[in-house]
């Protein structure tokens, strides 16, 4: 195995048992992230439902930063988190999707708590 598999092997493994504890309800859907080597993308999905209620991306938003970098990820996260609340969610659980909570992922989590949504 290659580097590269190996690498997205462990993130599998690690999101297989996050998927375990984490689930999106009604009343807390769940926010989840994926990050790729240029942007970054972010949905608010109810499971039960097997809806996206929202979702952002470094594609969609206008006047995101060019990239995937920790900037991109500040303005991806408020953006994400101002459709959530024009859609009446409040309260989420956030699922890093077996990346590492570090760099984007973090700089995302905390632009969407500060734009207003829980977790």
């Amino acid at each position: 195995m290659d580097k590269c598999t190996k690498k997205l092997a462990a993130r599998t493994r690690r999101k297989k048992g996050l998927r375990k504890r984490i689930q999106g309800t009604p009343d807390r859907p769940r926010l989840t992230v994926f990050r790729s080597l240029k942007h970054i993308y972010v949905q608010v999905i109810d499971d039960y439902a097997g809806r996206t209620l929202a979702s952002a991306s470094t594609r969609d938003v206008d006047g995101a930063a060019p990239g995937g970098n920790s900037a991109a990820a500040a303005t991806i996260g408020k953006a994400v988190a101002e459709r959530a609340m024009k859609v009446g969610v409040q309260k989420v659980v956030f699922d890093r999707n077996g990346f590492r909570f570090h760099g984007r992922i973090k700089a995302l989590a905390d632009a969407a708590r500060t734009a207003g949504l829980q977790f």
